[in-house]
């Protein structure tokens, strides 16, 4: 995101819960999380220059793959006109069970399924029109840490942006506090990436499946 901002381009991001399961301290009431985590939200994506955030309060830790989620996510879609989309693999990661939460997987089938056919179709969530949200057609996803079939992997060299990576994850301070080997293990996850794109010894990247969504 850091990237895509300092090369020009506006970054909104749609966040379909507020977090407030996500902490192990029950003397919080949930309230309260919701508040810590957005501010904490708000403050990594200034971390990486985004200002526009679309909170849509679905239950943390209880998201499905519904025709609400499908709906919410269309109207974001709808409003913010993006040409790409950025998600979380429809596929789970047993190898690594942290990259296969069901909110995760959940959120990635509703965000395909807004794509298309959703956001562009006039007759899904005819609500959608009656509050002057006309269709939108969006023209690439780009999926996250998916192994994808020869030439539809996509890597972005985030050695200069990576400083603001690390900060916007610190910023997120409940739940990265506690890992104190945060950098270290970023910067190796992003190397191993760099690697196998073929890039030079001392490159950090990111690894996306892109989907062509604008054609039949």
């Amino acid at each position: 995101m850091a990237a895509l901002v300092n090369a020009g381009s506006h970054v909104a991001y749609c966040l379909v819960t507020s977090g407030e399961a996500g902490d192990d301290d029950l003397t919080q009431s949930p309230n309260d999380l919701t508040a810590l985590r957005q501010a904490e939200q708000h403050a990594a994506a200034a971390a990486v220059g985004v200002e526009e955030l679309h909170w849509l309060s679905h239950p943390d830790g209880r998201v499905i793959n519904s025709l609400e989620l499908r709906r919410d996510l269309s109207r974001v879609m709808r409003i913010v006109r993006p040409d790409v989309v950025v998600t979380q693999p429809t596929t789970a990661n047993w190898d690594r069970i942290y990259g296969s939460h069901p909110d995760h997987l959940a959120t990635a089938w509703a965000t395909m399924a807004a794509v298309y056919p959703d956001s562009r179709n006039p007759r899904a969530h005819p609500e959608l029109l009656g509050e002057g949200h006309e269709p939108h057609t969006v023209s690439q996803v780009w999926m996250m840490w998916m192994a994808a079939p020869e030439g539809t992997m996509m890597h972005v060299d985030i050695t200069d942006t990576f400083d603001q990576k690390v900060k916007a994850l610190q910023c997120h301070s409940s739940q990265t506090d506690r890992m104190e080997d945060l950098e270290d293990l970023l910067r190796e996850w992003a190397s191993g990436v760099a690697s196998a794109a073929g890039m030079t010894q001392g490159r950090l990247a990111e690894g996306f499946r892109v989907i062509a969504t604008n054609r039949e």
